[in-house]
């Protein structure tokens, strides 16, 4: 690996990352973005090897940049670095191609030896986050869902973290009548928030 793009909006975290990526590698250069409107000008310049990219950034998706970089480089590491550890973006995330997966409350060390542990070809996958994937593959099969096949075509691309407006273009519908299918969900399956409705998409074998 030659050149690293780390994408983190947050100074202190940006700082944080940086200093792991420099310990790990030396030798590695290094652009930052802190955004996704600067990290496409860092993209169009330059593509890198590895990519460190937080998911919630100011103007945008990370999940989007993750994609992105593959369409044009599939052999780019791309690493999310997130406080987010839930379902809703974490297999969104690795969907979009994602080669690995670390939260932020990881110490400097342990971050380190995590960096470096991808030339051994180990996923950088954070403790929590290597759990969550265990305990997903390890579930039963998968619960039968009250849901009609439209409900549950909608219940997956919210699980998937997909906004209304864009379940309504990628179905073809109505941004009303998305959001009366998510009124609905949310009322067969009891459920109050979005976060909730990712972790029944996964109990319905939705995100599989």
């Amino acid at each position: 690996m030659k050149h690293a793009l780390v994408i983190e909006d947050l100074p202190a975290a940006r700082h944080w990352l940086v200093e792991a990526l420099r310990q790990a590698f030396p030798e590695l250069a290094i652009d930052v973005a802190e955004d996704c409107e600067s990290a496409r000008r860092c993209l169009s310049a330059k593509l890198p090897d590895l990519a460190l990219i937080d998911l919630g950034l100011p103007d945008g998706d990370g999940t989007a940049l993750i994609a992105a970089i593959k369409a044009v480089k599939p052999d780019c590491l791309c690493i999310v670095a997130s406080t987010f550890a839930d379902d809703a973006h974490l297999f969104p995330a690795l969907r979009a191609g994602a080669d690995g997966y670390f939260t932020k409350d990881q110490g400097q060390a342990e971050l380190v030896r995590t960096l470096r542990d991808i030339e051994q070809g180990h996923p950088p996958l954070s403790p929590g986050i290597a759990r969550r994937l265990l305990d997903f593959f390890h579930q039963p099969d998968p619960l039968e869902t009250p849901l009609t096949p439209r409900e549950s075509e909608v219940l997956q691309l919210i699980g998937k973290g997909y906004a209304t407006a864009e379940v309504a273009g990628l179905l073809a519908i109505t941004r009303n009548t998305a959001a009366g299918y998510i009124k609905e969900i949310y009322r067969k399956l009891g459920i109050n928030s979005r976060a909730e409705a990712a972790l029944k998409a996964a109990e319905f074998g939705l995100l599989r």
